[in-house]
């Protein structure tokens, strides 16, 4: 049985380069503490390196970004 690796095909990348910048930037402004979760930012402050990276992902899936669906 041949690996998971090698059956998928050459050059289909699940994320866009787009959605790891958008990834890299949620991140920048969980460092700093100015990255909220929830509608319009008004819930607290994310403290959660996971939950950082899946708001980047849903901002880059809003942006039109190549992020599969969750």
């Amino acid at each position: 049985m041949p690996s998971r690796k090698a059956s998928r095909k050459r050059g289909s990348r699940r994320y866009g380069p787009a959605a790891s910048r958008s990834v890299a930037r949620a991140m920048r402004r969980r460092k700093r503490g100015t990255l909220r979760s929830g509608r319009g930012g008004k819930g607290g402050r994310v403290k959660s390196r996971k939950q950082a990276i899946a708001i980047g992902l849903s901002e880059a899936r809003k942006r039109g970004a190549k992020v599969p669906r969750p």
